[in-house]
């Protein structure tokens, strides 16, 4: 549960920042590179806690998207596509 948590927290972290670019027009790039690292470090660790390598889930992800895109619905929406 923590860091489910912690993911989301992060995640609001880089919505922040898009919003100050939006709200703005401008944002620091290192700032966002920060933020999106500890996206990473939340999912590394909750693919570890649940068996799997951080490289095992981008594949699956890439395995998905590329389904997806073949079969013409990357645009769509929902999990069973």
């Amino acid at each position: 549960m923590y860091l489910a948590l912690g993911l989301t927290s992060e995640a609001g972290e880089v919505a922040s920042n898009i919003k100050k670019l939006i709200r703005d027009g401008q944002y620091k790039p290192g700032d966002l590179a920060y933020e999106l690292g500890d996206v990473c470090w939340y999912v590394a660790r909750l693919a570890w806690a649940i068996g799997y390598d951080f490289s095992d889930i981008l594949k699956l992800n890439n395995a998905k998207l590329t389904k997806r895109k073949e079969a013409g619905t990357i645009k769509g929406s929902g999990d069973s596509r």
